[in-house]
């Protein structure tokens, strides 16, 4: 079974987490309301919406980045990124 990259981003406003499904011009995609990280569980959640679950042996990795690339007194623009398949039985 092929994976696929499921992305979380906050600029400080809600979350967005998306599968990014090259070839479509739209990825399937959650968003949380504005507030702390949505936790492991919240994620896992929102990838069963969408069809997806984590890899097996897959770990979500962090990565930060400015709203202006090279000026790091702009604001942080928080990314993670995890290894997901479609679901066991279901269809994406």
């Amino acid at each position: 079974m092929s994976t696929l990259t499921a992305q979380m981003a906050s600029d400080g406003g809600p979350w967005r987490l998306y599968v990014v499904v090259y070839g479509e011009s739209e990825w399937p995609t959650v968003r949380f309301e504005s507030g702390p990280v949505p936790t492991g569980a919240d994620r896992r959640e929102a990838l069963a919406a969408l069809g997806y679950e984590v890899a097996p042996g897959a770990k979500w990795a962090w990565i930060e980045d400015s709203k202006q690339p090279d000026d790091d007194s702009t604001p942080v623009v928080l990314i993670a990124a995890v290894d997901v398949r479609e679901q066991e039985g279901g269809a994406a």
